[in-house]
């Protein structure tokens, strides 16, 4: 009974004394705020100078209750500083990690491959964690860092993958910038100079880029020892994006083509074929110039009207030039008598798939009666505009009315009476703006001159 009140009391004497050491008590405040060096060796020696003095103090009692006394002060002690040494695990595992962090990005700034690097700084950090909890070990515990270690690895896998998703990411997105601006300003260039060469053109021009980008792409895939399913599901994305910036393009420029169409028109209307301003001397056929305008519009509209990036074939230019232009087909539509089916009253064209129209047939029909409303003026405006009779005419009048000439230069009052007539009519002109009025078809006006008790004057002037 003596050897066990006696050591119980050596026990805690030396468990207050340990809690009031001034080296534990530095220790455990400097392991709050970060690691510390020698950890394991420095408690470990408070430890066992603590556990030494209880020896020595109860080396005279039975040795089963100095023994059992002893283990109790031992649990006691472990007890009070696995807290600090959790702490000391704690920041062993988060410094390992930003230092794994910082390694690893050098390593890929370094031009190392992904999964290389990935690999090699993981091992060697984890080796590291390793060393350093060996070194802030608990001799007298038998305490298992293996938890902390499994949480260093997951945060060191989560880290990794987290990069590895945004290098991936990056890369798909530089090289989908690049395609689109291969693709786009090209595209829309092709399209605007509509022509038989236009949808060839820009298969090729997709077909290269795309093979140029997957190419790279597939080059800087390879330093993420990626599964071949997954590297060719990514491929496979960079490809169909390509194809979506062309369809895009077409789909937005498809939405302007009545601008691109009037633009067309009057670009071939006044200029020549060496794109020289015309000169409108009054030979000119107008009426065929404004077939050839009208002709190059309709070539640009049947070329708007759906995506060809396959080798599908169509009708879409023969259907739309036998039902717009083609005089015949309007003459039998306009018969009244013949009963014929209009190939434009339709919301899809023969041979080409609903994904790939950018223009429905009843769509064109319509745009087509615009873009003829709007650009009819130009054709009647420089018709309006050739006024001079031809040189036989001007022959013809010199040698009909040089009688009337002569009978003017004799008597000079009927040249005043026609001087004022001619300042009477241009004065009407201007007020009533005639010219103005011409280009919008026929016109009529009145003149009413009201006399009273005599008759109302009606004029009627046709363009």
């Amino acid at each position: 009974m003596v050897a066990t009140v006696r050591c119980e009391e050596i026990a805690n004497e030396k468990f207050t004394g340990f809690t009031a050491n001034e080296n534990w008590c530095l220790l455990e405040e400097a392991v709050q705020s970060g690691p510390v060096a020698g950890f394991g060796k420095k408690l470990n020696s408070i430890l066992y100078t603590s556990l030494l003095e209880y020896d020595a103090d109860a080396t005279y009692f039975d040795e089963g209750v100095r023994s059992a006394k002893r283990k109790q002060l031992e649990e006691k002690l472990l007890q009070l500083v696995q807290p600090a040494y959790l702490s000391m695990l704690g920041h062993l595992r988060s410094g390992t990690l930003e230092k794994f962090k910082e390694a690893f990005e050098e390593a890929l700034n370094g031009g190392e491959g992904f999964s290389l690097a990935a690999r090699n700084c993981t091992q060697s950090y984890m080796a590291l964690f390793d060393e350093r909890c060996t070194d802030a070990n608990v001799e007298l515990a038998n305490w298992d860092c293996s938890k902390v270690r499994d949480k260093l690895r997951r945060d060191i896998d989560t880290h990794v993958a987290s990069v590895r998703a945004a290098k991936l990411l990056e890369l798909t997105s530089s090289y989908e910038a690049k395609l689109n601006e291969a693709l786009a300003g090209p595209v829309e260039a092709l399209l605007d100079g509509a022509n038989n060469e236009t949808w060839p053109s820009i298969k090729k021009l997709l077909q290269r880029e795309t093979v140029s980008a997957v190419s790279g792409l597939s080059s800087a895939l390879s330093g993420f020892e990626m599964d071949a399913k997954d590297k060719e599901k990514m491929l496979t994305s960079l490809r169909d994006y390509a194809r979506g910036v062309v369809e895009a393009k077409a789909r937005e420029e498809a939405g302007r083509v009545l601008i691109r169409m009037k633009d067309r028109f009057s670009t071939l209307f006044s200029h020549d074929s060496d794109s020289m301003p015309r000169v409108w001397t009054g030979k000119e056929d107008i009426r065929a110039i404004t077939k050839t305008a009208r002709s190059a519009s309709l070539k640009l509209l049947s070329v708007m009207a759906a995506i060809r990036l396959d080798d599908d074939v169509d009708n879409i230019e023969n259907t739309l030039t036998s039902a717009l232009v083609d005089t015949k087909s309007n003459a039998a539509v306009a018969d009244k008598s013949i009963t014929t089916f209009d190939p434009l009253a339709s919301s899809t064209w023969e041979q080409v798939p609903p994904a790939k129209t950018l223009i429905t047939p009843v769509q064109c029909k319509s745009l087509w009666r615009q873009f003829r409303a709007e650009t009819e003026y130009s054709e009647a405006s420089r018709r309006n505009n050739n006024w001079m009779p031809p040189p036989w005419a001007i022959v013809a009048l010199v040698i009909l009315g040089f009688n009337e000439f002569m009978t003017l230069l004799r008597n000079p009052l009927y040249l005043g009476v026609l001087f004022v007539g001619y300042l009477t009519v241009k004065a009407l002109w201007v007020q009533l703006n005639i010219s103005g009025e011409f280009q919008h078809g026929v016109v009529s006006f009145e003149l009413k001159f009201f006399i009273p008790g005599l008759l109302v004057i009606r004029l009627n002037i046709f363009s």
